[in-house]
């Protein structure tokens, strides 16, 4: 009889013997396989928390105790054993977040998967407990898959330290890798620790007040008393150091326990019941393996399945590889290229060197190739450093990612007018993964940003085209952001205008000047195109005529846009980043700067938190579809809808309803 069907809360596991959890976790990890193999998602890291993730549920009480999984997409089990066993639409529109969510259970604390940040997390929710006289209740942040990378987690660290009494347990999930092995000196010191026989006996309470009394009655007494004591401390020291070393967290003041066996159900409560008892901060050190039980996985030397697609659950191929190239695929290909003629060009990237397209440029100039751990704002900084010595860094992330490194792009490169590129990948609407993953931010964010340049390629050629602009500036930041997943059909342009931009689609011929006049100037931002371009066709079936253009770069915002803008009765900016802020909002500045008063209007995301499902789906739910567009933007030509497009000579304000739509194949 299974066992996984009868766990519906935290406590059904405190019913279960050794054997019967041995059993569950196989459980566990036929069903992880079976259901993430038909939706996709992160299977690698899941396979490696199975028996972790049941311990400290034993050990633990949630949500009396704070779970919090960091990164958070390892807390699939956590999932199933709260309650949450319909795994049939993971991470699709109405289904299960590929993340923590807490809409779906009072057990999910944090829904950010950013990395790196579970430890402030833990540090505030334990002073909130002993500040409201809950001190008893203890916080459990689970930091694995490389987010001891990242510095935020050592400044937690810092602070959790310094406070003897707090209930924190941190949980380390180490599997040696993220996306790809771990890197960095941290890595290199876990992978120093072995287990001693001493953690027992070093975490008990008794201890502990054995210790403070002998040290309090030989350092309060007289000369030789205190030598005594040093000399005692410094041969415990020594003794510590031989039979389990942990220097690294020793300096800090936490107590460590481990390397313990991940996959160990007994070692595992043994240790976090240690770990409980003592009271106080304590590090339990969980060696793990990503991907365990599951021979594709663990073959697998790229990065162990830590995210898939659909995939065949026997063999772990890919159910549909498409024929379509990725915009990554893309990229790595021309870095690559680039590298090969520039020797100064060096790239940087956050433990992500496969996701963003940095393994061609790897495997040709490996000194060239830097990834910094979990670490963005270090990256950004030292790309600045860089710069300073000579080379032309690439700094490539996910757009989401940037966020975190916004003063280091501010205060580091902009200020000092460094010649950085940053790449972003997976920008705009993302899909699947949700909130904290759009890469939605980063065109408002860098609208601020005094002397960057931001070009967002609408399909393969302009991408190449860009990039190569891109590395070719040498006294500022240049942004070169492309979306997540097949890159677009091939749109070539009508014309290229003297500076650079692109006119994708035209009602009219040339005016007598060389220029266009049209009822609606569509400014198609990146990978708008195809979308602008069908906008522009539904309006001719309205009788509207239309010009899009691609800027190519968006910012600054390119001298032909205004001219063409003031020719125009109306603009519509479309962008797949939040409006606030966004391309739209810096036209209508500029133009209003050089004295066109002619009407904009920006198309792009609400300023919200938008729930994952398809990159479609998502975008029909916000109304950035071609046929919504196309709607709105005939009312504004009509004047029925704000904003009003400039009126025709002798033509009055109509009144009355917006013409029903030509149907269109």
């Amino acid at each position: 009889m299974s066992i996984l069907p009868t766990i519906r809360s935290p406590q059904d596991l405190s019913k279960l013997s050794i054997e019967q959890l041995e059993r569950l976790a196989e459980e566990i990890r036929q069903f992880l396989i079976t259901h993430v193999s038909a939706t996709g998602g992160h299977l690698g890291p899941n396979l490696g928390v199975v028996e972790l993730s049941l311990a400290i549920h034993r050990i633990f009480d949630s949500p009396r105790d704070s779970i919090i999984f960091d990164t958070g997409h390892q807390s699939y089990v956590h999932k199933l054993v709260t309650g949450r066993q319909d795994f049939s639409t993971l991470r699709q529109q109405g289904g299960l977040a590929g993340y923590p969510d807490r809409s779906e259970s009072i057990h999910d604390i944090v829904e950010s998967s950013h990395a790196s940040s579970s430890l402030a997390w833990a540090d505030g929710i334990s002073r909130a407990r002993t500040l409201a006289g809950e001190g008893d209740r203890y916080v459990v942040p689970v930091i694995g898959d490389g987010a001891l990378t990242g510095g935020m987690a050592w400044e937690a660290l810092n602070n959790i330290a310094a406070d003897k009494n707090r209930r924190v347990v941190i949980v380390v999930n180490d599997n040696g890798r993220s996306y790809a092995p771990t890197v960095g000196g941290i890595a290199n010191q876990l992978s120093n620790l072995r287990r001693g026989f001493l953690d027992k006996v070093r975490t008990h309470p008794v201890y502990e007040s054995v210790m403070d009394g002998t040290k309090h009655k030989l350092v309060s007494g007289g000369p030789m008393s205190r030598m005594v004591y040093r000399s005692l401390h410094a041969a415990k020291k020594g003794a510590k150091d031989f039979w389990a070393p942990q220097g690294l967290f020793e300096d800090l003041g936490m107590k460590y326990i481990g390397p313990v066996d991940g996959h160990d159900q007994s070692a595992l409560e043994e240790a976090l019941s240690d770990a409980r008892k003592y009271e106080g901060p304590v590090i339990v050190h969980a060696l793990t393996e990503k991907g365990r039980g599951y021979a594709p996985a663990r073959a697998d030397e790229a990065d162990q399945f830590h995210a898939v697609g659909v995939i065949d659950p026997e063999t772990g191929d890919p159910v549909s590889r498409g024929a379509a190239r990725s915009w990554t695929s893309v990229f790595e290909e021309e870095i690559a290229a680039i590298a090969d003629e520039r020797s100064d060009i060096v790239a940087l990237t956050g433990a992500m060197l496969t996701p963003v397209g940095l393994r061609t440029l790897a495997a040709r100039h490996p000194d060239r190739v830097i990834d910094v751990g979990i670490a963005e704002q270090h990256a950004v900084t030292s790309a600045a450093g860089l710069a300073y010595g000579g080379l032309h860094p690439v700094v490539a992330l996910y757009a989401t990612f940037l966020n975190r490194a916004f003063d280091q792009i501010l205060m580091d490169v902009a200020l000092h007018k460094a010649g950085v590129t940053f790449v972003l990948d997976r920008a705009g609407v993302t899909g699947p993964d949700g909130p904290s993953h759009h890469g939605m931010w980063d065109l408002s964010l860098l609208q601020i940003v005094p002397g960057v340049r931001i070009a967002a390629p609408r399909d393969s050629t302009r991408l190449r085209e860009e990039l190569r602009e891109a590395v070719a500036v040498e006294e500022g930041p240049t942004v070169v952001r492309f979306s997540k997943g097949s890159v677009n059909d091939e749109l070539d342009a009508v014309e290229r205008l003297r500076d650079s931009v692109d006119v994708l689609y035209t009602s009219s011929e040339h005016d007598a000047d060389g220029s266009y006049t049209n009822d609606v100037l569509i400014v198609s931002v990146g990978a708008m195109g195809e979308l602008s371009l069908d906008v522009a066709r539904r309006l001719e079936d309205q009788g509207i005529t239309a010009t899009v253009i691609d800027p190519r770069w968006v910012l600054p915002v390119p001298e032909s846009v205004v001219a063409l803008a003031a020719r125009h009765r109306i603009v519509v900016c479309i962008e797949d980043g939040v409006k606030a802020g966004g391309v739209g909002s810096r036209i209508r500045q500029v133009m209003r700067e050089a004295g066109v008063d002619t009407a904009l209007n920006e198309v792009g995301l609400p300023v919200e938190f938008l729930d994952h499902g398809s990159r479609n789906q998502v975008m029909e739910r916000v109304g950035l579809t071609s046929a919504q567009i196309a709607h709105d933007t005939v009312a504004q030509v009509l004047g029925t809808k704000v904003p009003f497009a400039r009126r025709l000579p002798g033509e009055d304000l109509p009144t009355g309803e917006i013409p029903a739509f030509r149907a269109r194949r």
